[in-house]
């Protein structure tokens, strides 16, 4: 499991503590920047709701860039998907030492798999795009819900959540893990139709598609994992 610490930028209670402000600034430029091109005079000042403009970032595995016009829903869907991606990272870490069932850390290794490059894809994207990377947050802000995780961004868990994680194992440990990336992968298929809905950016959406598609798919294997313990 060290590539998957490797991929972890920032410790995760740092991570939990700066979602909150994330997600309610990511969500009042969302609705911003929804409408498309109508709206472009009613954006976030340096925001470009126009064609004028591209922004071209590395995806990652998935070979496409953000090239192109974007919106403020794109912006939104990247800055609160990194924490939740990191989040779940950090949850996928603990399956090395604490899981027993063989699917569960199958599809922890899957998880970070998967979401470790989709982070790095996020953040070149924002780069690029001359915007704040929410995981560079070094210090919590105003707003921040640590204990019940309900801080404005879908899925996220608490620190309980995560406390309660940590001090399981075996077969506890499986049906909480399988149960909370249950809740946590719904969250993320939440945000990702919203970015798909509201997006303006082909790459972010496509990926947004991916991530509904993928982590539907594990939800259902969740499912069946709980049906059998």
């Amino acid at each position: 499991m060290n590539s998957i610490k490797r991929a972890l930028s920032r410790p995760g209670r740092r991570r939990v503590a700066m979602v909150g402000a994330v997600a309610a600034g990511a969500l009042a430029l969302a609705a911003c920047g929804s409408n498309g091109d109508g709206d472009k005079n009613h954006g976030t000042p340096g925001t470009d709701h126009g064609s004028s403009k591209s922004a071209t970032a590395s995806s990652g595995s998935s070979g496409s860039s953000a090239k192109g016009a974007f919106n403020d829903a794109d912006v939104a869907f990247a800055q609160m998907m990194i924490p939740h991606h990191q989040q779940a990272m950090e949850m996928a870490e603990l399956s090395g030492s604490r899981a027993s069932d063989k699917e569960i850390k199958e599809l922890s290794a899957a998880i970070a798999k998967a979401q470790g490059p989709e982070i790095k894809t996020l953040q070149k994207w924002l780069k690029a795009w001359g915007k704040p990377d929410s995981s560079s947050t070094e210090h919590s802000m105003p707003g921040m819900d640590h204990g019940t995780g309900h801080s404005g961004m879908s899925g996220i868990m608490s620190d309980k959540d995560m406390a309660d994680l940590k001090a399981s194992k075996g077969t506890d440990y499986d049906k909480k893990f399988a149960t909370l990336m249950t809740e946590h992968h719904d969250g993320a298929i939440s945000m990702a139709k919203d970015e798909r809905k509201n997006g303006r950016n082909a790459s972010a959406k496509k990926l947004a598609g991916d991530i509904i598609k993928g982590q539907t798919a594990e939800v259902e294997k969740f499912g069946e994992i709980l049906d059998r313990l």
